[in-house]
């Protein structure tokens, strides 16, 4: 196997170190970094399927509620 020497600010290793698992190496914890960057973000959706759909019945609801309570004020306003 080959290896490269790359040079990093101490930031970027101070982060890495943290990222980094007790049984990784460094190139591990790279590769790691990067396939998770990588990954396609629209796999995760319909997961969360179940509290999308309590997401919605709150957001209806408060929708509901925030009209009527407009509607009420609009009506004392003009009476």
């Amino acid at each position: 196997m080959t290896t490269k020497t790359i040079g990093v600010r101490e930031e970027v290793y101070e982060r890495l170190s943290a990222e980094k698992r007790e049984d990784e190496s460094f190139s591990d914890t790279i590769d790691r970094l990067v396939e998770d960057a990588q990954s396609d973000w629209r796999k995760s959706f319909g997961k969360l399927e179940e509290e999308g759909e309590e997401l919605k019945e709150v957001v209806k609801e408060q929708r509901r509620d925030l009209s009527e309570s407009s509607a009420e004020r609009q009506r004392e306003a003009l009476e």
